[in-house]
């Protein structure tokens, strides 16, 4: 499945639109021609990613807080090899260890799933009862070449019905697929123009629908590219536990502030935060990973000249617990 992304990208650039429709032949063949040597490169999936569900913190004391991870491959942890090494794990050990509450959590993300893959999953989330949702979705949105409007549409139905039955939130954008290795200019650039303009049509659309977003961007780019043995997994081409744990860093800062709301309404901001229109904030996210973004409101009022107002914020990372603190300390009961 994932062996044919990079093709799916070289297709779309000359049949699929994205603003390239009219490229010339040689284009079409340089592009083509990466694709192919970048598919012989990235391997397939076999197997599926190892379950991580489970009561994370159980020394602490409290009633639960019951947390959904829903998604494609980035949210199931495909390339960890211990449950303990998954992104939903560290998300899940992070927040237990923030709150000092257990945390019962369910992944229910799918390996290559879309975003019109993702009402079955809400559907088993809302039988969790969940207090918070994350969700990372939209690289195979771009790969298939998804109209952007439509993958949207679908991530926006999830999020207003798990708003709808009191769920927080938080939606990590799509990342920069021009960052995987074997794909090499001009294919990188295309792919990073897609995944850019997924990112800030999600952004847009989620903080809308009222929730939360993250940018993840080329968030792990340059950590990838400095520590490649460490932060890949065996396949050369998925994160490692070390690279999704550095995800989930990026990500719990966000859920934590989400479950924090109103006391965190008078925490101060840095430099280069503050309110914006939801469409400039969106495009400030898209272009430095790690952005957060949320509703706001600016004398009472929800929308402006240029439409809804949005808080951004480049929130400090929390330091996760060590891997094996990440393992959940007791199985969760099935749906």
């Amino acid at each position: 499945m994932q062996s044919e992304r990079a093709r799916r990208i070289a297709t779309a650039a000359v049949v699929g639109g994205g603003g390239v429709a009219g490229a010339s032949v040689l284009f079409y063949g340089v592009v083509l021609g990466q694709a192919l040597m970048a598919r012989k490169t990235i391997p397939q999936v076999v197997s599926p990613p190892p379950r991580a569900d489970g009561i994370f913190g159980t020394q602490f004391e409290g009633e639960p807080i019951r947390l959904v991870v829903l998604g494609d491959s980035s949210a199931a942890g495909y390339g960890a090899e211990h449950p303990s090494e998954t992104f939903a794990a560290a998300v899940a050990a992070g927040l237990a260890e923030q709150q000092q509450r257990p945390v019962r959590m369910r992944c229910l993300a799918v390996v290559g799933a879309e975003s019109k893959g993702l009402p079955p999953q809400v559907d088993v989330a809302l039988r969790q009862k969940p207090d918070i949702a994350v969700i990372c979705v939209g690289g195979n949105d771009v790969t298939h070449r998804v109209r952007v409007q439509t993958a949207v549409q679908h991530l926006v139905d999830a999020v207003r019905r798990l708003r709808a039955a009191g769920v927080e939130v938080v939606v990590g954008t799509c990342p920069d697929l021009g960052t995987i290795r074997p794909i090499q200019p001009p294919l990188r650039w295309l792919a990073r123009r897609w995944s850019r303009q997924m990112a800030t049509a999600q952004t847009i659309a989620v903080v809308e629908a009222g929730g939360r977003t993250v940018s993840l961007g080329d968030l792990l780019g340059e950590l990838f590219y400095a520590e490649p043995d460490r932060m890949f997994s065996l396949d050369r081409f998925h994160p490692s536990g070390a690279g999704y744990l550095a995800a989930a860093q990026a990500v719990l800062p966000t859920v934590v502030a989400a479950l924090a709301e109103p006391a965190e309404a008078g925490v101060p901001l840095s430099a280069g935060e503050g309110v914006r229109s939801l469409p400039q904030a969106a495009l400030e996210a898209a272009q430095r990973p790690g952005t957060e973004v949320s509703g706001a409101q600016v004398a009472g009022r929800d929308r402006g000249p240029a439409g809804r107002w949005a808080q951004l914020r480049h929130r400090v990372w929390h330091r996760l617990p060590q891997q094996a603190a990440r393992t959940p300390d007791r199985a969760a009961e099935p749906a």
